[in-house]
C-alpha cells in the first residue's frame, strides 16, 4: 500500500466577527480586538435607571467629553483579561519575593526607628487613598462608555485594591497591627491627612465619569506616585539606609510607570477630538492638580520637612510638562 500525503489549504468562509470586519476589515483580529471592540451594550436596554429616569443605562451624555467614537480611546498596552492577569501575576511574583527577602533576612528590624516611623506615617495611611482610587475606577467602569475605555478602569480599580493590600502588609511587617490602627486614626483625625481625605471623598461623589478619571488617575496619581514612591521612598528613605522600604514598594513604582502611558494616551486622543474637549480637560486638570498638590504638601512634610514645598513644586512642574505632551496646556 502506498500513502500519498499532501497539504490542502482550506480558506475560511470568514476571517473574523462581522462587527470587527466592519471596523478593521475582513482579516483575522487580535485577541485584544475580539475582547474589547464594539461590545458596549447600546440597544434594547429595556428600562431607565430607577435612580435617574432621565438617564440611559449606558449614557454618553453624563460626561462633558464628547467623542464621535469612544473606541478611539484604546489602551496602548492592549490589555484584555488574559494579558492583564499574566502581567500582574509576574509582578506579584516579584513583589512576593521582595517581601520574603526583606522578612527572612530581618531587614525590617535593621531599619533605624526614625526611618521606620517615617515610612509608616507616610505610607500606611495611603491605603485608604488607594481604596478611594479603587472605588473611583469602579465608577468609571460602571458609568463610562466603550469597553476599550472602561475595561482598563476596572483593571486599574483592582490594581489599587492590590496596592492598598501591599501597604497593609508593609504596615504589618514594620509595625504590626498597631501600625494599621494608627494609620486609620491618622486618616480620620490627623490634620496632616485631612486635605487628602477631603480630596478623595470629594471625588467619590462626582457624577461625570471622565472627570473622575481626570481627578483620580490624572491629577492625584500623577502627583502622588512620583512624590511619595519616587522622591520620598526611592530618594530620601533609601539614601538614609531604608532601601528595604523601596523593595516593598517596587510594585507601586513599576505600576505607575506602566499605567501613566495608558492615562496619557486617553488624554491625548480625547483632547485631539475637539477644542471643546481640550478646554474641558484643561480646566479639570488645572483645578484638580492644584488641589492635589495642596493636599499632598502636608504629607510630604512628614518626611521632607522644610524641603517639602520645593519638592511638591518640582513634581507639579514635571506633571505639567507631562500633560503638555498630550496636547493640553495648563
Amino acid at each position: 500500500m502506498q500513502i500519498d500525503l499532501r497539504t490542502v489549504s482550506i480558506q475560511p468562509l470568514r476571517q473574523t466577527f462581522d462587527h470587527l470586519a466592519r471596523r478593521f476589515g475582513d482579516k483575522p483580529a487580535s485577541r485584544y480586538q475580539e475582547g474589547s471592540y464594539d461590545i458596549q451594550a447600546a440597544e434594547n436596554l429595556h428600562y431607565k435607571p430607577t435612580w435617574d429616569p432621565d438617564q440611559d443605562l449606558y449614557d454618553t451624555k453624563i460626561t462633558k467629553i464628547v467623542m464621535k467614537d469612544w473606541y478611539a480611546l484604546k489602551d496602548p498596552r492592549q490589555f484584555y483579561y488574559s494579558t492583564y492577569t499574566l502581567a500582574r501575576a509576574r509582578q506579584q511574583d516579584t513583589t512576593e519575593a521582595n517581601f520574603v527577602f526583606v522578612e527572612s533576612r530581618g531587614l525590617a528590624d535593621m531599619l533605624p526607628p526614625a526611618l521606620r516611623d517615617t515610612a509608616l506615617n507616610v505610607l500606611v495611611p495611603l491605603r485608604h487613598a488607594a481604596w478611594g482610587a479603587n472605588q473611583n475606577n469602579t465608577l468609571i467602569c460602571g458609568y463610562g462608555y466603550g469597553a476599550v475605555f472602561t475595561q482598563p478602569c476596572i483593571y486599574h480599580a483592582m490594581d489599587n485594591l492590590g496596592i492598598a493590600q501591599y501597604l497593609s502588609r508593609l504596615g504589618l511587617l514594620l509595625g504590626d497591627t498597631e501600625a494599621l490602627d494608627a494609620a486609620k486614626a491618622a486618616w480620620l483625625d490627623d490634620p496632616v491627612w485631612q486635605p487628602l481625605r477631603r480630596y478623595v471623598e470629594d471625588t467619590l461623589v462626582l457624577r461625570d465619569p471622565f472627570e473622575v478619571f481626570v481627578a483620580q488617575n490624572v491629577a492625584l496619581d500623577g502627583l502622588l506616585y512620583p512624590l511619595v514612591y519616587g522622591r520620598i521612598v526611592d530618594d530620601f528613605l533609601s539614601a538614609q539606609g531604608a532601601s528595604a522600604v523601596a523593595m516593598l514598594t517596587q510594585f507601586m513604582t513599576d505600576w505607575f510607570d506602566e499605567t501613566k502611558k495608558w492615562v496619557d494616551a486617553v488624554l491625548k486622543v480625547a483632547a485631539a477630538e475637539s477644542d471643546d474637549n481640550r478646554a474641558v480637560l484643561q480646566d479639570w486638570i488645572a483645578a484638580w492638580s492644584a488641589r492635589a498638590a495642596s493636599a499632598l504638601l502636608p504629607v510630604a512634610e512628614i518626611a521632607l520637612g522644610a524641603n517639602a514645598d520645593a519638592a511638591v513644586g518640582e513634581e507639579l512642574a514635571g506633571f505639567r510638562t507631562r500633560i503638555q505632551k498630550t496636547g493640553i496646556t495648563i
